[in-house]
Parts: C-alpha cells; structure tokens; sequence
C-alpha cells in the first residue's frame, strides 16, 4: 500500500486544510464554497425544479464485457460520476455509487431518481478504482465494500482519503497530491487539480483533498474531470499535460448560481473547459441520477446541446451517453 502523509504546505494546503487557490477561480474572486446560512436560504427558497419519477432505465446499448481493440477505450456509463472504462490490459470504475441513497444513512438522503444504468454484477474485473473526493455521491462505502470483495482492486485517490477508503475494506490505496502520478502495468494516473471541497461530517471539512485524474496509456490521454467549477486549471492541465483525447466532465447540479459556481460547472462552462483541455472528445456526466439541486432532470444535456449550437461546434465533440450504454471510442 502506497501512501502520502501529510504533505508540506502549498497553494493549496495550509498545513491542516486543503483549500482552492485564489489562482484557481475564473476571476480570482470566490474560490470556496459559501457558508451554511445561504445555503439553507437556498434551500428554503422553494425553487427547485419538480424531477418526475423515472421508469427503469432501458435495455441499454452495447457489451461492457465485450474485448477492447488497441487504440480504443470503451466507455460505459453507469450513472452520475461513475463510469466503467475498459482498456486494453486495464479495467477502471470512476467514482463508483450502486446504492439507493447518496447519503451516510441508507434511510434519508438524495435518492436515486433511476437505477445504475448497469448493475455490479454486470460488470468485468475491475482492476482500478478512481474516487475523485470524499462526498457521498462521489466516495460510496457499501459500493467500495461490494467492489473489493469481488475484484480488490487497486485504488487511486487525492490526499487524506485513505481513512475512509480503508473503512470499506480497501488496501491498496495510492493517495496522490495534485500532478503527482502513480504507475498501473503500463498506464500512468496523474492526479490533477480541482476547484471544489471536502466534507463528511460537520466537523472535518476539507481535511481531504479532492481532484481529478489524467489516464495517460499507449500514449493517448483520457481525462476523468472529479467534481469542479470553473477555473484556470483546465488550460494548466492541458498547458502541463498536453492535449486530452477524451474528457468526462461534469455538466449538472449547478443551480443556483449563486451557490453552485464555486464548486459544478454548468453546460457552458463544461465547453469552455472541453476548449481549455484541448479535449478532442468530450462526455457529459454527474446529471440526471441524484436530484442534488434546482435545474429540471433533462435540463443539463439539453442545455449542452444549445451551448453546442451557439457556438458552431460539431454536437459529436461533447456527448452524452445513455444510461448504461457502452460506446467505443478510438483514441
């Protein structure tokens, strides 16, 4: 088990806490979250959007079993964040949730408006798991558990989130600072920055880093976003790691603005960070699975397809995938 103790401070650790750095944010204004009292003003504002109950997810298209060509990456999207990427020689789960609830307790919290769009069971080996930040809807424990007692993979993760990753059972964790990589067989993860936070519990925010991480195998690059805002970070990735050939960036849960800017990108910000990585093919995720704030269910592709639009861009440059759907991209 590889590990990283606590590191020295930096620009975005003052030696207890992580924090977004100044530099981070789009006009070196907000860069942290709001506090608890508008948050709950949000809350009771009464705004958010009705998202009606959802039938069981169609019988999706394609294998997430089926043999991965060189030069390829099939790409199966389960739900949310979590995605199933087989490689040649390399199977990984992103920010694995199969449970009911996003949620510290299996009887309250955000429920799932449709199931996984492929259930566990369902799924090959996994050989790596890539959890991005340590919120529920992001760092699933009764998942993880399932996971490691049928594959026990190796686990790649940002600082400080081992502690919570060891309580799903988990051993062979690789705690990484951003621009830190870890070697897999042939690949190489990359940890690379994100504008967002950490919490659990009340009483231990920001204690663990958050991230997202750059899969660079054969010489091709795929990016898994993590849960961000807007920010330089996205040029600085591209600037430092060059071009990526696919992205998964996040394009939901981002209204109001007012609260949700700090941390989600919305639809234009997610093509504006598609411009910023230089991505060649992008895909939309964290939408339409969690009901975790104010914009309509169908509101975050619909919206991407408009931003598409405005912007003379081709609609195949940034896609979304059905839910449970596996389509092969060449890389």
């Amino acid at each position: 088990m590889a590990e990283t103790n606590t590191p020295p401070p930096s620009d975005h650790f003052d030696g207890t806490s992580f924090y977004n750095p100044p530099s981070a944010a789009p006009d070196r204004a907000q860069t942290q979250p709001r506090g608890i009292l508008p948050i709950l003003r949000w809350r009771l504002s009464g705004e958010r959007k009705v998202w009606p109950p959802q039938p069981p997810n169609p019988t999706p298209a394609g294998d997430p079993q089926a043999s991965v060509a060189p030069g390829t990456v099939a790409v199966t999207f389960i739900g949310h964040s979590t995605f199933l990427l087989r490689l040649p020689g390399l199977t990984i789960l992103t920010d694995p949730i199969f449970s009911d609830r996003c949620s510290p307790v299996s009887w309250a919290g955000p429920k799932r408006a449709r199931p996984p769009g492929r259930a566990f069971a369902a799924l090959p080996k996994i050989d790596l798991l890539l959890v991005s930040h340590n919120h529920y809807d992001h760092m699933d424990l009764p998942s993880l558990r399932a996971i490691q007692a049928r594959d026990a993979p190796a686990v790649i993760t940002p600082l400080g989130n081992a502690v919570h990753l060891r309580k799903a059972g988990l051993g062979r964790i690789h705690e990484l600072d951003w621009w830190q990589s870890e070697r897999l067989g042939d690949s190489r993860i990359t940890a690379t920055p994100a504008r967002h936070f950490a919490s659990r519990t009340p009483w231990d925010r920001n204690r663990c880093l958050w991230a997202g991480f750059m899969i660079e195998i054969g010489g091709k690059k795929i990016l898994f976003g993590g849960d961000s805002g807007a920010g330089r970070h996205w040029a600085e990735i591209s600037a430092r790691l060059g071009p990526t050939d696919l992205a998964l960036l996040p394009i939901g849960a981002y209204e109001p603005r007012a609260i949700m800017a700090a941390v989600h990108i919305n639809p234009a910000e997610a093509v504006a960070a598609h411009r910023d990585l230089m991505s060649r093919q992008s895909i939309g995720m964290h939408f339409g699975t969690f009901q975790l704030t104010d914009e309509a269910i169908d509101a975050p592709p619909r919206v991407l397809a408009e931003v598409l639009r405005a912007e003379a861009l081709d609609a195949g440059c940034f896609v979304t995938l059905g839910f449970g759907e596996t389509r092969v991209f060449t890389l």
